[in-house]
């Protein structure tokens, strides 16, 4: 008995012991297995953000050739679904074709592609309740491209719908990766807006055509709408430049002078330039963006005329350099610009502003017929250097290191009675001038066009003034002088009074008694703004002094406003 009892006892220790291994090994099964759960499980919730990480450090360690493939995958575009790829230059995409019997495998691909440069935002696509202002289900992601129709530039989506969160953060950060990479595209802008341009609409025209766009493409903008002339100019003296990379105007040509003037005070400002002197101004440090808002807009439209489309350059960061005039008299620099008038444009304008309680139409048109029907000669001396084209581009470019513009080459001399005269250093295209002001001049070919409208009849200057709008010649005229030039001192003769503002019924005693005003000064339009000079002025050119966002333009855009430059 004991020793089947002890034999039994043996049996059921050994039986413990087998369990206890087996339990153990189980246990330890269990533990090797939920280990390698949950390192499954870790890998697969953190692997999307670990090839995340990889490529993104990868990317920042190689530099991708212009072709070679940084993502790949597979997204519907319109109803079908397509394996689009991503390179350094270009989004790629192919539409997957099914693979049947009865396929046609000789059909060719039709392969689709968006150049990046032509991409100014990417966006992830969500599907929102109303009112809800995040979250939402996702779509995929949207790119937005810059598409060029003609002059113009329009917006275009191009949307890659994927339901994957992780595959579409991979391509949103891809992309930004490199669309960040374009260095001219600005990130912060200072915008100054008139708002009493364009029937005081200048304001509403940025918020509807601009802002979007520039929320769109992640630009910060600093925006002041100014309460005052001079305003903008004030505030460009004292504030700090460096944080922007930009500056940006909403207004009409009179404004775009002012911010262009201030822009370049600023940067002899910044140069010591002494203003009271004769000297070679430096170049602005920002470039300026002009969205036409305006009821004159020869500056803006010598570039782009609508509003979208200079929005796009500015965002694209498309640049033009542009030559800009300096104006002085006595020694003392008065203001840069880009145009001047004197005699019937400046005049034109001085009434006009006389009358600012009319409307702007009836204004201009108003002092339009009044200065034609009391239309005088002035009695000037005029002198001017001319231009040589490619030597002076040369010399333009030692001028920029102290050289006086004006030391290469001599004067000459004209005195006589003028009608008009037109000093511009841009086109100046509009829509009563579709091959603009001064056709013979470009953007940026370091000279001026000096135009001199002699005396002669009021019906012979209105014939004149007439084929600014059609395609003859409006300086077939013997009373017409132009010049290609780098340099113009006026110097008015101050020989008799005729006031702009006579009845009706008076007149002058002569036809040709040349006019200046009760206050003893002659009145400029330099950009659409009137300047008041009692003495001689120059006028000197100098090349792509300021940086203009946008384009070169040949010709106006079709548009059925007036405007009031003549």
């Amino acid at each position: 008995m004991s020793w089947t009892r002890g034999r039994r006892i043996r049996k059921s220790c050994a039986r413990r012991n087998r369990c206890l291994l087996a339990g153990r090994e189980s246990e330890s099964r269990q533990k090797k297995k939920k280990t390698k759960q949950q390192q499954n499980a870790t890998l697969s919730v953190s692997a999307p953000q670990l090839c995340a990480d990889d490529a993104d450090k990868e990317r920042k360690e190689k530099k991708y050739r212009p072709d070679e493939p940084i993502v790949r995958g597979i997204f519907q575009i319109g109803k079908k679904s397509h394996n689009v790829v991503l390179t350094a230059t270009r989004v790629t995409w192919t539409p997957i074709q099914p693979e049947t019997p009865t396929a046609d495998h000789d059909v060719k691909r039709q392969e689709e592609y968006v150049e990046l440069k032509d991409v100014f935002a990417v966006k992830v696509k969500r599907r929102r309740s109303a009112g809800q202002q995040t979250g939402g289900t996702l779509l995929g992601i949207t790119l937005f491209q810059c598409k060029k129709k003609g002059l113009k530039l329009k917006e275009h989506a191009i949307h890659l719908n994927n339901l994957s969160e992780d595959h579409c953060e991979i391509w949103f950060k891809s992309l930004k990766e490199i669309l960040s990479g374009f260095k001219n595209r600005p990130k912060s802008l200072k915008v100054f807006v008139n708002p009493i341009s364009h029937k005081k609409e200048a304001y509403q025209i940025y918020l509807d055509e601009v802002a979007p766009l520039f929320k769109l493409a992640d630009i910060e903008a600093d925006v002041t709408i100014t309460k005052r002339k001079g305003h903008a100019l004030s505030i460009l003296k004292d504030c700090s430049l460096e944080e922007h990379d930009g500056v940006v105007c909403v207004g009409g040509d009179g404004f775009v002078a002012e911010v262009a003037h201030g822009l370049l005070l600023r940067a002899q400002m910044d140069a010591g330039r002494d203003t009271d002197s004769i000297f070679t101004p430096v170049q602005a440090a920002l470039p300026l963006g002009i969205i036409p808002a305006g009821s004159t807009n020869v500056v803006a439209c010598s570039r782009i005329r609508r509003g979208m489309t200079a929005a796009l350059h500015i965002i694209m960061g498309h640049h033009q350099p542009v030559d800009v005039c300096s104006f002085s008299s006595m020694g003392r620099l008065l203001r840069f610009g880009f145009s001047a008038m004197f005699g019937f444009g400046g005049r034109t304008l001085a009434l006009a502003e006389r009358h600012r309680w009319m409307p702007p139409s009836q204004r201009r048109e108003f002092a339009l017929i009044k200065t034609l029907a009391n239309l005088k000669p002035e009695d000037c001396e005029l002198s001017f250097i001319t231009s040589h084209g490619a030597e002076d581009q040369i010399k333009a470019e030692r001028s920029r290191d102290g050289e006086d513009i004006c030391e290469h080459g001599s004067w000459q001399t004209r005195q006589g009675l003028y009608l008009n005269i037109s000093i511009m250093a841009i086109p100046c295209l509009c829509s009563t001038a579709p091959r603009g002001l001064a056709p013979n001049t470009r953007l940026n070919n370091g000279s001026m066009a000096l135009i001199a409208v002699g005396n002669t009849s009021r019906s012979e200057f209105i014939k004149h003034l007439k084929r600014y709008n059609s395609t003859t010649n409006q300086f077939g005229f013997s009373f017409i002088e132009t010049q290609t030039v780098k340099a113009v001192k006026l110097r008015p003769h101050s020989q008799g009074r005729c006031a702009d503002d006579v009845s009706e019924n008076e007149e002058c005693n002569t036809k040709t008694m040349p006019i200046i005003s009760s206050e003893g000064t002659y009145p400029w339009n330099i950009d659409a703004d009137l300047l008041e000079v009692p003495s001689e002025l120059l006028i000197r050119v100098h090349p792509q002094l300021l940086t203009l966002f946008g384009a070169d333009m040949e010709e106006a855009e079709e548009a059925p406003v007036k405007c009031s430059c003549i």
